[in-house]
């Protein structure tokens, strides 16, 4: 490891952060309106437009955090970036694909015709499905280092599942706090069924990761490390209950009126992507390409460094800024979506 106490050692462990944080960010915010757009493929015609309603003032904000990470990932590491997008080409492109699928019909379906309009719901939800999967695949390929054996594939894929059903889960939680009635009742039954999806592929996560090499089994199980980390796992599976809990509970309840701890299943998912995010993360590190390129070896020159972080400096707290501002004005109930 590099002398931290010079620009070489630290700066590129501040983009790393950077990174780290634009992508967490992003999976927990676009997670939830991905989720969203995937279960318009299983909701009522007439519930479609207050779920788009809903993250109308949001979605298209949300997607900056992810041109803030890539961003990060191509200027700060420059070699890193070749290597992670020649081997995610194909998967990167099904996402942004899906990605642009999704605000076509998010425009399209404001001002389409009657008959024409379940075509753009659809194209919504196709555009939403592909976008998490391949997200997931992504995640998949990025734990198996990008080896490509069939059983890499096919943990990849199932990545890719259980990352889908944990936006599901999260836009569910975020239907109940923003609608009300049959169709949030109808959310805590989506949230119910995505919940256990979610887990099997956290679960899976958890346990490929530390057989991904013997230095991060060792990261994990050796003494003290193992009971410093053991809090990870154990508030992850307290969290999941917790959630199934309440979601089972939540369609009685709301059929009553009661609308109490209607917050929770979402909070909850959220601590669950911000508990794997760094027990990945920690697994990972210092590798920024698994096993074959570190943090330091990845980065760009400390001069190009220095003159990027200016930049940073400047514009993210603006990014972050304008998020809560936008959240705290649009916060409520969604209403029926009128169009003049």
């Amino acid at each position: 490891m590099p002398d931290l106490s010079q620009p070489a050692g630290w700066l590129p462990l501040v983009f790393l952060l950077v990174m780290g944080l634009a992508i967490l960010i992003y999976v927990v915010l676009d997670g939830y309106d991905l989720g969203l757009g995937a279960l318009l493929g299983v909701a009522d015609e007439h519930d479609k437009d207050i779920m788009v309603a809903s993250i109308g003032p949001f979605w298209d904000a949300n997607e900056t955090w992810l041109v803030l990470g890539v961003g990060v990932l191509l200027t700060a590491f420059p070699l890193a970036h070749g290597v992670v997008m020649g081997a995610l080409y194909l998967p990167v492109a099904a996402m942004l694909l899906g990605l642009i699928l999704r605000g076509v019909a998010f425009d399209f379906r404001v001002k389409a015709q009657a008959h024409h309009k379940p075509w753009w719901n659809r194209a919504f939800c196709a555009g939403s499905l592909i976008a998490a999967l391949a997200q997931g695949y992504m995640v998949g390929l990025l734990v198996v280092g990008f080896e490509r054996s069939a059983i890499n594939l096919f943990f990849a894929a199932f990545i890719g599942l259980g990352l889908t059903a944990g936006y599901c889960l999260l836009g569910a939680g975020w239907l109940l706090i923003k609608t009300e009635g049959e169709l949030q009742i109808r959310a805590a039954r989506w949230g119910w069924r995505a919940l256990w999806f979610t887990a099997f592929g956290v679960a899976a996560v958890s346990v490929a990761t530390p057989l991904l090499s013997r230095a991060i089994f060792d990261k994990w199980f050796e003494v003290p490390n193992l009971f410093l980390l053991a809090p990870i796992p154990l508030i992850t599976a307290v969290l999941f209950v917790f959630a199934a809990v309440v979601l089972r509970r939540l369609p009685a309840q709301l059929a009553r009126g009661n609308h109490a701890w209607v917050w929770v299943p979402f909070a909850a998912t959220v601590a669950i992507f911000i508990l794997a995010f760094h027990g990945l993360a920690y697994s990972l590190f210092p590798w920024i390409v698994p096993q074959r390129m570190d943090v330091w070896q990845a980065a760009a020159a400390p001069g190009s460094l220095a003159f990027i972080l200016v930049g940073v400096v400047v514009v993210l707290p603006f990014i972050i800024g304008y998020t809560i501002f936008a959240y705290r004005v649009f916060w409520g109930k969604a209403t029926h979506l009128e169009y003049g």
